[in-house]
């Protein structure tokens, strides 16, 4: 291992050289590369082992990638799959959502429609075998790529499933074209406002956004939610297109510009808008990233809607993908997009480096100030900061251990077991019986507590004995202190029963009604939602904006 590990060292030295030679003269790049090419051949001649060449190859590609920025990627033949899928969201498999565990790997969620909610798959259900193969001890990696393959293609599954007699159980089935939905859901939130969530920008996002807007406005929606929190982006063309829908035909949106003045593109709407006048909110968080601040700020630029939420991530660099040898692929970072204000919304300088190789946000008083199409202030440099900001309250330790450790989801499951059919989501509520039944789920002897209190005081004692303050009376007082300090699980599930409520509604849901099931329920207590719905319907929108509604 420590022989390899040098190997990759010089490998990842000599490709970073040539990283840096790119910006150099030719007659460097050319001596780097055949420094490079002549260490390899020596290494393969004579070195004590043998040497995997792919292996090596790669790492040192990765590394030198790495040192560049994040987005560009190279894809080997076998690896270009992945990448099919989320340009195109389809790919051929079964339709769920897989997840490791400490058993192996089983369904999280499979997807509404799909091959495996026909054949009766359902969350928590463990793999044993795939077509004969077992695969108890294979990482969900493994698993996933044994799942896909040619649409039509037959594949049989021994599952073990939870909470039930008969809990072997085989099921035979065939592949199909698995498209995955990027409009989740469509419909009306509130009195006279629609709806639509967009997970990502796939070459099937337009259309099904397009249909969702005419949908809500032939059922009377005044005004408009797109909700873009949690989208890491995709395709700039499929970004384009939606911003048509609410801009006049022909509106420049975006430019990308790279390496010199002739790699300059504008991007303008080519199609007829559906209307340019309904009141819109866009919601963006900090996982709203690339093509989704291509969308806000561009609507924001333009005085077009309200954004509500959190400052997007900041993702303002363009990738273009390359062909090569060997059916390889480069997906490679060849410009950065700038909105209508002429903001750059870049949030990180990859080309400067700390002195230890990190990077970090630029900072905001490096940012720079632009203007609205009306003459508000926006400012460059860090994402998109929304008009309205929502403070959501952190998440504390019992909550983040329940749902790490998957007591709800676990839970879920049983109670499916258990129970043919609950509520719609619409009305749907955890009842004081069902967190009755929660509570008794879960095993105080299994529960991971962070133990943030009882090291603190363990700490405390140690310091006050180091420093000469511990004596009886002092004793006497860290014992009851650690006493009022000390976990009583039941007691911490009643106090944060509101806290811990949505995340087991929305796992008990999607076992009966899938992802919209969650997302349904979800909806009807969401602060960004209430916030967007009062600013939709009241003559603030405009004041936002800096105009009359």
């Amino acid at each position: 291992m420590k022989k390899l590990t040098l190997i990759a060292a010089s490998l990842v030295l000599l490709c970073v050289l040539a990283s840096a030679a790119t910006r150099s003269k030719k007659n460097e790049i050319s001596r780097n590369l055949d420094i490079f090419n002549a260490l390899y051949k020596e290494l393969q001649t004579f070195y004590v082992d043998s040497i995997d060449a792919e292996k090596s190859i790669n790492t040192a590609i990765v590394a030198m990638l790495d040192d560049i920025d994040p987005y560009t990627e190279y894809f080997s033949a076998k690896d270009q799959d992945a990448f099919r899928t989320m340009t195109t969201g389809e790919y051929g498999g079964i339709g769920s959502v897989i997840q490791q565990n400490e058993e192996g790997v089983i369904i999280a969620e499979p997807y509404e429609g799909s091959p495996a909610q026909k054949a009766g798959l359902r969350p928590g259900d463990l793999f044993l075998t795939i077509d004969g193969d077992s695969v108890l001890g294979w990482t969900s990696a493994r698993v996933s790529d044994k799942l896909k393959g040619q649409s039509g293609s037959t594949l049989k599954l021994v599952m073990k499933r939870p909470w039930t007699a008969d809990s072997i159980k085989t099921f035979e089935f065939k592949r199909a074209k698995i498209q995955i939905p990027p409009v989740p859901y469509v419909g009306m939130v509130r009195p006279g406002v629609g709806y639509i969530g967009l997970n990502t920008f796939s070459e099937k996002s337009f259309p099904e956004v397009r249909a969702g807007v005419e949908k809500l406005i032939k059922e009377g929606a005044k005004g408009l939610i797109l909700d873009l929190r949690g989208n890491g982006g995709g395709l700039v063309e499929s970004a384009v297109e939606i911003l048509g829908l609410f801009l006049p035909k022909g509106t420049a949106v975006l430019t990308t510009r790279g390496k010199g003045v002739l790699n300059e593109k504008v991007y303008k709407t080519s199609i007829n808008p559906i209307d340019i006048k309904i009141p819109l909110a866009v919601l963006v968080d900090g996982n709203s990233a690339s093509a989704s601040e291509i969308v806000s700020g561009a609507l924001q630029d333009l005085d077009r809607a309200v954004i509500i939420g959190n400052r997007s991530y900041g993702k303002g660099l363009v990738q273009s993908t390359r062909e090569l040898p060997y059916d390889g692929l480069l997906k490679v970072t060849v410009a950065k997009y700038y909105i209508p204000s002429g903001r750059l919304i870049q949030a990180i300088d990859y080309s400067r480096r700390n002195p230890d190789g990190s990077v970090a946000r630029i900072p905001d008083s490096l940012t720079s100030v632009f203007k609205t199409a009306g003459g508000r202030e926006v400012r460059d440099g860090g994402g998109i900061t929304p008009d309205i900001k929502i403070e959501y309250p952190e998440v504390n330790r019992l909550t983040f251990n329940v749902v790490r450790d998957n007591w709800a989801f676990n839970f879920a499951n049983k109670y499916a077991a258990t129970h043919d059919t609950i509520a719609p989501p619409e009305t749907f509520e955890v009842t004081d019986e069902i967190y009755s039944e929660f509570k008794n789920f879960i095993d105080p002897a299994k529960f991971n507590y962070d133990k943030v209190c009882e090291n603190a005081v363990k700490q405390l004692r140690e310091i006050a004995t180091a420093e000469g303050y511990m004596n009886d009376s002092t004793a006497a007082q860290f014992d009851v202190l650690a006493t009022m300090l000390r976990h009583d699980l039941g007691r911490d599930l009643d106090i944060n029963r509101k806290n811990l409520t949505p995340y087991i509604a929305g796992e008990l849901l999607s076992r009966y009604y899938f992802n919209r099931g969650e997302v349904i329920y979800s909806l009807r207590d969401d602060q960004a939602v209430d916030s967007a719905a009062a600013v939709l319907t009241t003559p603030r929108f405009g004041e936002i904006l800096g105009k009359k509604k």
